[in-house]
């Protein structure tokens, strides 16, 4: 059963696994918090009754035990009857959460925060971005006037407001002050009494090329702190104001100075703030274009670019326009060739999202253009979903793209054609031409992430078909053009591609299981930080199961490892591996269809190894069905990434076992 995880970080939630607990009534939430609180101390029932109640009522201690009941039945849901509880225990006179030092939000955070002050500072700034991440709103937010719980919503904030400003210190130190900027002045109209946000927001200006609006600032920190507070601006401030009207040569950024693009790029977007309205509609669209040139340029561009489109496609949806959503949606044409979604949740809002404005588009052919670009952006995020849907959104738009004859437009649409080709094995052949024509188009065009993506794809496709000397010759060719546009995360694909290269070798006499190992493990190494959770959650744990089965190794599957996604098709192993024979025939039985993703063929590998193991014949008929389009290929080597071995050897053991 999934760990349940509590929030306190705005309002207080419980969750178990990726759904909600429900919590009943107030009372029963404010028992929760108060024991959240505690940190897995003792909470006598007498003062449970003090804190939930002013003027306790006559049974207040029975209700408190009938809230705890409640919150037991909910929490864990499966525990037999009589059997005592392990996560809400009674100890004592009262009760106490055991939660895990993970499961709450806010110790999360703490930790997180005090482990940002132990790193490196050039890793400290996306730690505290992390953690400053785990707040949804104001802590403990429904119980902001309860005495027991002020003491710790202050605690929690200052060490927010900290946080905040401790990453824009780090930044404006590292040389990346332009990053620090949004983020100041946002918290600055939350907490615009903060002395030392202003100072750093003034100096990362300044850093910036932005010398005037420095200045402004200083004086709008002046007016404010003396109108409203009767205060003279502190001491720090003076100073930075003195040095920046002098223009101290301590204060320029740290190390070199700033090169050409870097002066360009602070004027030209000085210039935007300054003659470009806040409230225009034209800083959507520019802003969805930042984004996309963000998300390809490393983990933490991905990151931040995901986590602010849905806000761009919010904005966007509240001004009412469908034809401004339409763009603002479909201007987010960042290439993708994994086929897992990297966050299944925002995928489905930006799903939702596409459809309400395909459904209040004018139906007319002028708005053809933005239909095609919803389409495929539905085709793209609805991948690794097994649903009609998104076939049908990549079929139309390709249709559209076709006709209107556009070759951008064209290479989105191919690109959501490609996340929805993996809906069986041995659709290979059919993704090795869509990687085709993205290349070709952005040759012809000047589609430089297209054609990248083309080369990965084909490279992917080629290592399925076993022609890994096309497959070589599609790595060498996106890493040059990965060196010349500065694609970072293009090398995390061609490492994956040369362990998988390693893992086919391994079983010849050039080869080595030992050395493909390791370079799983290397490659895996790059995933950290990459920004690409959909690709990294259980991938190195499926790699090595793949390797010792395709060369005939037990599979020794270690339940603790991060199986992500995976874990289904890893647990009737450890089951196999411990003798309950029966509980992994159950589990195996229990199996899913793999989802329509790169690792169909992969996952399908594992589920006849576990039938094989078990005799089970009719999981042996069914994977059979299922792997047989794919014969004459390299199981899992359409990833690009991992393999299980020749399709046509798992296939051959499969008919002698049945035969059998």
């Amino acid at each position: 059963m999934d760990a349940v995880t509590f929030g306190v970080l705005g309002a207080v939630t419980a969750r178990r696994g990726p759904h909600p607990v429900a919590l009943k009534g107030p009372r029963h939430r404010a028992v929760l918090a108060r024991l959240v609180l505690a940190r897995r101390r003792v909470v006598p029932v007498a003062r449970l009754v003090e804190d939930l109640w002013e003027t306790p009522p006559p049974r207040a201690v029975g209700a408190v035990r009938t809230f705890v009941a409640d919150l037991r039945r909910a929490l864990e849901p499966d525990r037999p009857p009589r059997a005592p509880a392990t996560l809400l225990v009674t100890e004592g006179p009262g009760y106490a959460l055991r939660a895990a030092p993970d499961a709450v939000d806010a110790w999360r955070f703490e930790a997180a925060v005090a482990e940002a002050d132990l790193l490196p500072a050039a890793q400290a700034p996306d730690r505290l971005r992390a953690a400053l991440g785990e707040w949804r709103g104001p802590a403990y937010a429904e119980f902001g006037t309860e005495d027991w719980a002020r003491g710790e919503r202050s605690r929690l904030t200052e060490l927010r407001l900290r946080a905040v400003e401790r990453r824009a210190e780090l930044l404006v130190e590292l040389g990346r002050a332009a990053e620090a900027v949004p983020d100041l002045d946002a918290h600055l109209t939350e907490h615009p009494w903060r002395e030392e946000s202003w100072r750093l927001l003034a100096l990362a200006l300044y850093r910036t090329g932005r010398q005037a609006d420095a200045l402004a600032v200083l004086r709008r920190a002046r007016a404010l702190l003396a109108g409203r507070l009767g205060l003279d601006p502190g001491p720090r401030l003076r100073r930075l104001e003195a040095g920046i009207l002098a223009q101290d040569p301590d204060l320029d950024p740290p190390g070199e100075p700033p090169d050409p693009a870097a002066r360009l790029w602070a004027r030209a977007t000085e210039a935007y703030d300054r003659t470009v309205a806040a409230g225009a509609r034209a800083r959507l669209e520019s802003t969805v274009g930042l984004l996309r040139s963000l998300a390809v340029t490393g983990g933490g561009g991905l990151e931040a670019a995901r986590e602010h489109r849905t806000a761009a496609i919010q904005a966007a949806e509240e001004t009412g326009d469908a034809e401004l959503t339409a763009r603002v949606i479909g201007a987010y044409d960042v290439p993708a060739n994994w086929t897992r979604s990297d966050d299944p949740e925002l995928a489905r809002r930006i799903v939702a999202a596409a459809e309400r404005t395909l459904a209040a588009l004018p139906g007319d052919a002028a708005a053809d253009a933005a239909r095609c670009r919803l389409l495929a952006t539905v085709a793209l995020e609805s991948r690794g979903v097994r649903s009609p849907r998104g076939p049908l959104a990549a079929a139309e738009a390709e249709e559209l793209a076709r006709r209107l004859d556009d070759p951008a437009l064209l290479a989105f649409a191919l690109n959501g054609v490609f996340m929805q080709s993996c809906t069986r094995a041995g659709l290979a052949p059919r993704r090795d031409a869509i990687g085709a024509e993205l290349v070709a188009l952005g040759v012809r065009h000047g589609l430089v992430n297209h054609e990248v993506l083309g080369h990965l794809i084909r490279l992917q496709a080629r290592a399925a078909l076993a022609d890994l000397t096309a497959a070589d010759a599609h790595a060498r060719a996106v890493d040059r053009l990965a060196e010349r546009h500065e694609r970072p995360l293009v090398g995390v694909f061609t490492a994956w591609y040369l362990a998988l290269r390693e893992a086919v070798r391994a079983g010849s006499s050039a080869g080595s299981p030992d050395r493909a190992e390791a370079a799983y493990r290397s490659a895996a190494a790059r995933l950290d930080g990459a920004g690409m959770p959909g690709l990294e959650q259980g991938l190195l744990p499926l790699a090595l199961l793949g390797l010792r089965l395709a060369h005939g190794r037990p599979a020794q599957v270690d339940p603790e490892a991060d199986w992500g996604p995976y874990r289904p098709w890893a647990e009737p192993f450890a089951l196999l591996a411990e003798g309950r024979d029966t509980e992994a025939r159950g589990a195996l039985r229990a199996l899913p269809e793999p989802p329509p993703d790169l690792l169909y063929e992969a996952l399908c590998c594992a589920e006849a190894a576990l039938a094989l193991a078990l005799g089970d014949r009719p999981a042996l008929r069914r994977t059979y069905d299922r792997l047989l389009p794919a014969a004459g290929e390299i199981a899992g080597a359409g990833s690009g990434l991992l393999t299980f071995g020749p399709v046509d050897g798992w296939l051959a053991a499969i008919r002698r076992a049945l035969e059998a």
